[in-house]
């Protein structure tokens, strides 16, 4: 079999079509970066969150979640920093005023040998003016200077009168569980080292088009801190996490080839350690999640903006410290994406046939099992094993059109079991149930399917 390789405009294609991802606002010309997940989509990017949720915090007896508010007390975001310096360096083309970030610039015509995090704003305007970097889009080199853009959203909350307090939308979910570590500590009586986990929506202001899903203005984040004692057992738990987070992707489906370690050479001053695993999307390698040891630094600010003890008193020793933490962050929209990649593959099959099908880890795919009467009038069977089947995992159910041609419908949203309900099932209830990716068939027990795809979901 051959395979053919992947272009975003093909996935982004593919994803419309059959009810994965839409573009925002679609009826009305849609909203830059915004995107909306449809039947097959929500299916997908929910079974990933769980499967973290299940990996990261339920299988781990020290770590406990939380769903923190998305609106926060604007002190908050003073304390963490974002209010002062949480912006991106952006440029105007004068001639077609499309606005860009300069560290995007340079990584594209650099094709990524240069590390632009480690640059200063004169640095990147020197790259751009000394390489001729024109815009993308029109070709001329002729840009504004550098300025920095904030990334949080603002809004205000009415008051009496004029008088308006401003908020925001977290432009992250980590401060949630920052504040809460001493209500999560007490209720739970945890004892250090324990961890905080939260999967939740965040904002950003961004304003550069994001490849798809892989930056948008509204995103949800999959977050874990651990809470430990101090500088020795944050290097621990960094090299931990830096494993636990590659298997994690591994045991998803990923290709070991396709993903890579990139450590930070410019650290944040309250940082000891920090990297990326990097992945190979179609338009080149690049961030798929972090891994950060921050040290004391989080908990000390919000002790010195709150006014409130963050001290925790260990029980053994009593030992009064503020907690380390390393911070591991993914986006599940992002994650999504990847994993969208990763599955496509455009086969060509013997007789020059070719089918589209993404192979997702039974665990990962939307549908489970996509139940298929041969004939019409065989439905009403049909349904009944849908209905059975239901009961334990999402099934979809098909009737139109030929048996190939739905066979070809769930290869391209992933189903990896198809089940097909034929005349033979009034007889003797067995149906012949197909794999999606060696396209074998066998005959089960109608009793029996429940048992073998549960079998196939361990993850």
């Amino acid at each position: 079999m051959e395979e053919n390789k992947l272009t975003m405009d093909k996935l982004v294609s593919h994803c419309k079509n059959t009810g994965i991802v839409y573009p925002g606002s679609d009826i009305y010309d849609g909203l830059a970066n915004t995107w909306d997940y449809g039947p097959v989509g929500v299916e997908l990017k929910n079974n990933i969150k769980k499967l973290w949720w299940k990996r990261f915090v339920q299988e781990s007896e020290n770590s406990f979640g939380v769903d923190a508010a998305i609106m926060m007390n604007p002190r908050v975001w003073e304390a963490s920093g974002h209010v002062a310096s949480f912006t991106d360096p952006k440029m105007d083309c004068k001639n077609c005023r499309a606005r860009m970030r300069a560290d995007n610039l340079i990584e594209q015509h650099s094709k990524g040998t240069v590390d632009v995090d480690a640059m200063t704003n004169d640095e990147m305007q020197a790259y751009i003016d000394e390489h001729h970097v024109n815009c993308p889009v029109c070709g001329n080199f002729n840009w504004t200077p550098i300025r920095q853009f904030h990334l949080m959203f603002e809004t205000s909350r009415g008051l009496a009168g004029d008088e308006k307090d401003i908020i925001y939308l977290r432009p992250e979910t980590a401060q949630g569980e920052f504040v809460n570590f001493l209500n999560v500590q007490r209720t739970t009586r945890a004892k250090v080292p324990f961890g905080i986990g939260q999967i939740g929506k965040a904002f950003r202001n961004e304003i550069t088009p994001g490849n798809f899903t892989f930056r948008t203005i509204e995103f949800e984040q999959m977050e874990h801190q651990m809470f430990c004692k101090n500088e020795e057992q944050g290097f621990k738990y960094y090299a931990e996490y830096k494993e636990m987070a590659m298997q994690f992707l591994i045991d998803l489906g990923f290709n070991k080839e396709h993903l890579d370690f990139k450590d930070h050479e410019k650290l944040a001053f309250y940082a000891k350690a920090a990297c990326d695993i990097i992945f190979k999307y179609p338009f080149g390698w690049n961030e798929l999640n972090g891994i950060h040891y921050r040290t004391d630094y989080d908990l000390a600010r919000h002790q010195e903006f709150s006014g409130k003890n963050m001290y925790y008193l260990d029980p053994v020793t009593n030992e009064k410290y503020i907690p380390h933490d390393v911070e591991y962050s993914i986006g599940a929209d992002r994650l999504t994406l990847a994993m969208l990649c990763e599955a496509y593959s455009e086969e060509t099959l013997e007789g020059g046939d070719t089918r589209v099908v993404m192979h997702f880890h039974p665990a990962v795919a939307p549908y489970k099992v996509a139940v298929l009467p041969l004939q019409k009038n065989l439905s009403e069977k049909a349904r009944e094993v849908y209905k059975k089947l239901s009961k334990h995992f999402m099934c979809t159910f098909d009737e139109a059109g030929s048996i190939g041609k739905r066979y070809r419908r769930q290869d391209q949203i992933g189903t990896p079991y198809c089940v097909t309900i034929d005349f033979d099932t009034l007889e003797n209830n067995t149906v012949t149930l197909r794999d999606r990716d060696t396209m074998e068939q066998i005959r089960l027990d109608i009793n029996e399917l429940e048992t073998y795809v549960n079998s196939k979901l361990a993850f």
